[in-house]
């Protein structure tokens, strides 16, 4: 699955790298700039290498089985990040305090992007990445439980807003309900759990070890099962699934770049662009349309990540306060 832009580079953003005792520069995470307006521009572009890495793997899941797409992807992501895998590479950045939690984040992330493209092969792509789109609800509920917060009663009644809006996509128990619409759920929830892992390693480790671990989790994950299904893509399949690696792997970076700019309620409105793009695409490629139920659904789900976002960034406050910091949303 192609994240919410906004819930990448809120929890990737905030992950820093020890220093190096060689290279400190190399390994020193750049500093914050308040420039929102090169930060808005930055996820506009971000949500549009996303969108067209989601309608590609829509395109190859007609003729690919979803687990060869996604060791594709894979594939191009980890030779993409093949630098930070060398020893005595300047970018080397496999020096990590926890190698499992890594690999389950890897595994969560693979689990996130094979189910969303499992979901493609059976629904419109605007309904699959609006139901999508839930996932920092589930990110609100389990971080109760693995990282000890506190939610209060209006984030709940957002957390229910936003399910309420997958009701109004999925129906079920309607004839307009597919059993495949699951599939983008359970990648959202997988999604989540890939935040929560990164929120536990915020501080400890740099985005650029933990996107180089969930390159090497995610290929050797699927390296194991795709001979299982493999079918014999033609150089135009190849093509494509380059295109989605290295489009879904640029649109995260700069996703990250992003929110060195602007802050994550600033950027967060901008990100649910996505769901045009893949609208406008998912109409001139596939002929689909979504239905006014997914656009009253998606209506609820962004309103709902909205309001989070701004929860969020009230919290962010609330604790810079406390700790006799000053605030930048101040």
């Amino acid at each position: 699955m192609t994240p919410p832009p906004a819930a990448v580079a809120a929890r990737l953003d905030s992950v820093s790298l020890p220093s190096s005792e060689k290279k400190p520069a190399i390994r020193r995470a750049p500093a914050r700039a308040d420039r929102p307006f090169k930060g808005i521009a930055l996820i506009l572009s971000s949500t549009v290498f996303l969108g067209v890495s989601d309608v590609t793997a829509k395109y190859l899941s007609a003729s690919l089985p979803s687990i060869e797409i996604a060791w594709l992807r894979f594939l191009v992501f980890a030779m993409i990040m093949a630098p930070a895998m060398v020893p005595g590479s300047p970018l080397f950045a496999l020096k990590t305090r926890s190698v499992p939690l890594q690999l389950m984040r890897g595994a969560a992330l693979l689990g996130s992007s094979l189910f969303f493209i499992s979901g493609l092969r059976y629904l419109p792509i605007a309904e699959a990445s609006a139901t999508g789109f839930v996932s920092p609800l589930f990110v609100t509920a389990l971080s109760i439980v693995f990282l000890s917060e506190k939610v209060g009663v209006r984030r709940w009644l957002a957390t229910a807003v936003g399910l309420l809006g997958v009701l109004i996509i999925l129906r079920p128990g309607s004839g307009a309900f597919h059993p495949a619409a699951v599939f983008p759920i359970v990648s959202a929830l997988a999604w989540a759990a890939t935040l929560i892992m990164t929120r536990m390693m915020s501080g400890k480790e740099h985005a650029i070890t933990i996107m180089t671990y969930s390159s090497i989790a995610g290929v050797a994950i699927l390296s194991v099962l795709v001979p299982f299904v493999w079918v014999t893509p033609s150089w135009q399949a190849i093509a494509f699934g380059v295109l989605i690696g290295v489009f879904s792997t640029a649109g995260q970076w700069i996703v990250v770049l992003a929110f060195r700019y602007a802050d994550a309620s600033v950027l967060a409105p901008f990100s649910y662009t996505q769901l045009v793009w893949v609208s406008i695409l998912g109409f001139m490629i596939f002929g689909e349309l979504p239905d006014i139920w997914t656009i009253v659904g998606a209506a609820f789900i962004v309103g709902s990540g909205l309001y989070t976002a701004h929860r969020e960034r009230v919290r962010r406050s609330q604790l810079l306060e406390a700790a006799g910091e000053p605030s930048p949303n101040a």
